[in-house]
């Protein structure tokens, strides 16, 4: 069997994958993620290509392994809530999100052979009613200017939400653990 790959360089789909005691490696994809932002407006559609892209990016030069790439898209109103990257755009994002519904969609695209397989799980993710004092002691705390949403649902994160609803609760932290153990399962890795 061929190596295990995470196309990613994020820390937390790393973290993930650690708890199914496998051993793999990390590759950073190179994909335009803006690009393809701009010519897909289904936020579900979006979240699998760039899944998909990002597994196939890793998988063109490591053809024996199998190789893991996902996304997630954070979905408020057709509009997507991107990484916020400053302080102030995370504060905008979590106002509007503020008392409100919103979508946290998770694709997990697994090549193997040549083949691929590809799963998709949607979040309804509630937040409760934060005041503006609030969100700005929450920036402060998680610093969440690198995950889509402006939250970190895997710190204090969690805390600002009233309810989720959704089939793997994993895959709001960005990967489907329960799909991705019997994936590799199926594919010969030994997970208990």
């Amino acid at each position: 069997m061929g190596k295990i790959l995470l196309a990613s360089s994020s820390i937390y789909r790393k973290e993930q994958l650690q708890k199914l005691n496998i051993d793999f490696s990390t590759q950073a994809p190179d994909v335009d993620e803006d690009s393809v932002k701009h010519s897909c407006a289904d936020h579900l559609q979006l979240s699998r290509e760039l899944a998909h892209l990002k597994a196939q990016a890793v998988a063109s030069t490591n053809p024996s392994a199998i190789v893991i790439g996902g996304d997630q898209v954070a979905s408020f109103n057709n509009t997507i809530l991107s990484k916020p990257k400053t302080k102030n755009k995370a504060f905008e994002q979590l106002t509007l999100l503020s008392g409100s519904e919103h979508q946290l969609i998770t694709s997990l695209a697994i090549t193997f052979n040549g083949e691929e397989l590809l799963h998709t799980c949607t979040a309804k993710m509630k937040m409760r009613p934060l005041s503006d004092e609030q969100i700005r002691r929450y920036i402060d705390i998680d610093e969440p200017l690198q995950s889509c949403g402006s939250y970190r649902i895997e710190a204090l994160g969690i805390s600002l939400f009233e309810s989720i609803d959704c089939e793997d609760f994993t895959s709001i932290i960005g990967i489907p653990l329960m799909w991705t153990a019997t994936t590799l399962s199926k594919l010969g890795v030994s997970i208990p």
